[in-house]
């Protein structure tokens, strides 16, 4: 065997397994950056899901009581006014997760402002409302699941940041740039009241 064989094979051996490390360290970006992305989705999916059940619950209020339009009105346009804000997790900045951390808190707000106005004993038919009471408990359920998919979806954003932006990794990353956290507006720690006091 020819003395320079050797070097050249040791070289392209050693090539051979950076490309592949290379490759590794990309290839968990990516698994990384989906795992976040899937969690804001289970975030956007939570609070679709309240605004869905806040809509069917105001309209079973309302056809049940008989509020001023306006009261009905502000939930309404909250609603469609979060629904209009929209994050790429791709590129999320503080600045848009706030926007979004924002108006879905205007929902909350102005669904308990709608709250604080009804009384059961002067609205006795939801009392006995089936459909008012099941929605009632679905949305406290899924004030639950909203809490959840906010801390998955930041547990994720924490592994994805400590991968991309740890040594030997940020070497080879530089395209994968750090990602923000979900970060609730003050006042959004305390969940949407759906108790009506029915006795």
């Amino acid at each position: 065997m020819k003395k320079w064989l050797i070097p050249v094979i040791v070289i392209v051996v050693i090539l051979g397994i950076g490309f592949f490390w290379t490759m590794g360290i990309k290839n968990g970006a990516i698994a990384q950056k989906q795992s976040v992305d899937k969690n804001w989705g289970n975030v956007e999916t939570s609070y679709q899901r309240r605004n869905d059940l806040i809509g069917n619950l105001v309209k079973t209020v309302e056809g049940a009581a008989n509020f001023e339009k306006g009261t009905f009105t502000a939930v309404t346009e909250a609603r469609s006014r979060a629904n209009s804000v929209q994050v790429d997790p791709s590129n999320a900045t503080p600045e848009q997760l706030a926007a979004y951390a924002k108006a879905q808190n205007d929902v909350q707000s102005s669904f308990r402002s709608l709250l604080g106005n009804i009384t059961v004993e002067a609205y006795p038919q939801l009392r006995s409302n089936e459909n008012f009471l099941k929605l009632q408990d679905e949305l406290a359920s899924t004030e639950n699941t909203i809490q959840t998919a906010r801390t998955r979806y930041n547990e994720s954003v924490e592994s994805y940041n400590n991968y991309v932006l740890k040594f030997p990794n940020s070497i080879f990353l530089g395209e994968y740039k750090e990602k923000p956290y979900f970060k609730s507006v003050e006042g959004a720690e305390t969940p949407t009241e759906v108790n009506f006091d029915i006795k």
